[in-house]
């Protein structure tokens, strides 16, 4: 079989049209369209369906893409149904005599009245449809609930037996009936088939040879995800068809190929039943990417010193994404990494348009020296455009935005032209082409408009609604779980006893990753007590994609992050060869990365803008960002020794970089005073007033 590269889920509705404003219990379609996961659109009636279906299958076909269409109702009756009511044990017989008699429109519909005629010729009267739902208005034959009720037909359909909490094709009426989407489905469907004989097979009826495959599937088959979904808020029907949707556009070729390998008879089958795990482990509301491994932190053999460049491209070398991805609308993007290149479905602008009030006019038509042009009635405006052809030799008046008209390739400013009696005079020298905007000028469709790994900025937002993009592929936010460590610490408003110290390095740290664009989860301030810490870390390994921890990450006898990081077996101790910082923890804790920090909070800062952000950026999928710098006079001078890297805390007065008078990293207070950092190489430096100097901006450090 053919693999599928387009799938879509719908879940029908045997009622009346249900309004223009999206609701529940209505006609919702799922996509995924050639890997693209399409937000879920409401259908308010089954004409509005119907044509929707047309023209999906018309695109996908014209796209050459392979289309598998899931229905939420049954595509046959219990055995015996067909050949009593038709003559042939044909489902399809079954589907052509419900067509020519259903009448059905977007206020009402005969279903019971067809039900009630079934039961009448088959049942004498008692059956096998049940569930008349028209209050005040008893239908002949078709009982309003299962009393006296009698079917000569089996109650369910092999599949349904096995089904769980599945209802019978018989029932009408009644909370999770099946039975009139059955009526009112199964017409249309027919009419489809009838319209696409050659793009068409149904499952499982037919041989799935065909572009376009119809099968039935139910989404109760993943309700544990659909319950996932619905408790963060929205409509069940829309999650419903967007997660089956994914799932099937998920499911590996061989898991799918042994889903629709099924071998049945006129009763039809509901795909995927018996496979409800893998259904709902595919339709999950993440795209996961693999864990990090293991040893991902470790330093070659032999190391001591590492020098900050050979650390960074460690890190760089190592990680990769750890958050899931999603499909969100334009409007919840901003501030969201893109997880795929972005490209325009329309150019901008659209068509030729007018740049400026005024009249437009074919160029070639002007003859030499001063133009007098005749106009042609009507204008040209934004939104309104010009019915008809310019004849050459005429002019329009067309106003700014508005598209130009056929005939129209130049247009003149109104403060050029004098207006007389439906005609226009102006001097020449007006170039070809004047005061317009050519199509596709900004953008082309199809062009690459943002690149995987962008952070969605307002700006962006402008742009892609402008070129047609109404739902883009993200990462999940960045979670970022911060701990404290240390018996000498207490929280701020707490009262400090002897030798303690209030915790300067949490405040500091969420709000670091705030400013970075990540989400910051605040664990709290942790003893040294290896079994506290032990249950923060779990905490932090089970909220959050990344912990970062301050405090306790060396070799002494409190040391209790470096200490668990070594029990786990994922520890690598750095000794970066830098100032202020040098030990750096790093390992994996249940296989959420952990990065441990100094507790001075100078060095602690100091590491995580140099260390920790890039490796956040490259861990939210965002890529690996290297701050941006600038060489500057410096403002002071300095004697530096050769063999660690050094950042001094500074800020810049008059076009010259300051540093803080004291390089103490007790200091805290250079921290607030300053608004970056000067960067000092690895080796040996003599620095005097008016020497250029590298100067990072704190505002480089966060997210581009």
């Amino acid at each position: 079989m053919r693999p599928f590269d387009s799938f879509a889920m719908i879940d029908w509705s045997g009622g009346n049209d249900t309004g223009p404003r999206p609701r529940r219990d209505a006609i919702w379609m799922g996509t995924v369209l050639g890997g693209v996961e399409g937000q879920p659109r409401y259908l308010r009636n089954r004409r509005l369906a119907e044509v929707a279906l047309a023209h999906l299958i018309e695109t996908e076909s014209a796209a050459r893409r392979r289309l598998l269409i899931g229905f939420d109702f049954p595509f046959g009756y219990p055995a015996g149904f067909a050949r009593a009511l038709t003559g042939r044990a044909d489902p399809f017989a079954v589907w052509d005599w419900l067509e020519e008699r259903i009448i059905d429109g977007p206020g009402s519909n005969n279903r019971f009245e067809v039900a009630g005629a079934i039961n009448r010729l088959l049942g004498g009267g008692a059956g096998p449809f049940w569930g008349n739902a028209r209050p005040n208005h008893d239908v002949a034959g078709l009982p309003r609930n299962k009393r006296g009720y009698r079917t000569p037909f089996p109650e369910r359909r092999q599949c349904e037996r096995r089904a769980r909490g599945s209802f019978t094709c018989w029932q009408l009426a009644g909370a999770g009936a099946v039975g009139s989407q059955a009526l009112t489905g199964l017409p249309v469907l027919a009419r489809l088939r009838r319209r696409f004989p050659e793009e068409i097979a149904v499952w499982p009826f037919e041989p799935l040879a065909a572009p376009v495959a119809f099968v039935e599937i139910w989404p109760g088959l993943i309700e544990r995800a659909v319950k996932r979904a619905e408790a963060r808020g929205g409509l069940r029907d829309a999650h419903q068809v967007r997660l089956m949707a994914r799932a099937l556009a998920r499911l590996p070729a061989a898991d799918l190929g042994e889903m629709l390998a099924v071998d049945t008879g006129e009763e039809g089958w509901i795909m995927g039943l018996g496979h409800e795990d893998r259904l709902t482990q595919a339709a999950g509301e993440r795209l996961q990417p693999p864990p990090l491994r293991d040893d991902c932190f470790a330093l070659p053999a032999g190391v001591d010193w590492t020098p900050v460049d050979a650390a960074l491209a460690r890190l760089r070398d190592s990680l990769h994404p750890v958050v899931g991805q999603e499909t969100v609308p334009l409007t919840q993007a901003q501030g969201r990494v893109l997880a795929a290149p972005v490209s325009a479905q329309r150019s901008n602008p659209p068509q030729a348009n007018s740049a400026v009030d005024g009249y437009g006019f074919a160029h070639a038509a002007l003859g030499p020296g001063d133009q007098v042009l005749p106009l042609v009635p009507g204008r040209a405006a934004a939104g309104a455009p010009y019915d008809g052809a310019v004849p050459a030799g005429h002019a329009v008046r067309v106003l700014t935005g508005a598209a130009l008209p056929e005939g129209v390739d130049t247009v003149i400013l109104e403060e050029d032209v004098t207006l007389g009696a439906g005609e226009i005079a102006f001097r020449p020298g007006i170039k070809p082409g004047a005061n317009t905007r050519a199509a596709g000028e900004d953008v082309t469709a199809g062009q690459s408009v943002l690149d995987a790994g962008r952070r969605v900025t307002a700006a962006d937002l402008a742009l892609l609604a402008a070129v047609g993009v109404d739902s883009l592929a993200v990462h999940d936010p960045l979670r970022i779980a911060v701990i404290s460590t240390g018996d000498e610490l207490v929280d701020p408003g707490d009262t400090a006893g002897p030798g303690q110290i209030f915790d300067a390095n949490r405040p500091m740290l969420l709000g670091l990753v705030r400013d970075f664009g990540f989400q910051a989860l605040d664990l709290g301030r942790v003893v040294d007590d290896r079994e506290a810490l032990r249950a923060a870390l779990d905490r932090g390994a089970e909220a959050a994609h990344l912990v970062l921890t301050s405090g306790g990450a060396s070799a002494g006898d409190e040391d209790h992050v470096s200490a668990l990081l070594n029990e786990a077996g994922a520890m690598a101790e750095w000794r970066v060869a830098v100032k202020p910082g040098r030990p750096l923890a790093l390992g994996l804790w249940q296989g959420t990365p952990v990065i441990g920090l100094p507790g001075n909070p100078v060095a602690a800062m100091v590491c995580t803008l140099v260390f920790a952000r890039p490796a956040m950026g490259l861990l939210a999928g965002a890529g690996w960002h290297v701050p941006q710098g600038f060489d500057v006079p410096a403002n002071f001078a300095k004697s530096k020794k050769p063999g660690r890297r050094e950042y001094l805390r500074a800020r810049m007065r008059d076009g010259r970089a300051e540093v803080f008078k004291s390089e103490g990293s007790g200091r805290i207070s250079g921290l607030s005073w300053a608004e970056g950092l000067v960067e000092l190489p690895d080796g040996a430096a003599e620095i005097a007033p008016g020497d250029p100097v590298r100067y990072i901006p704190f505002s480089a450090f966060h997210h581009p």
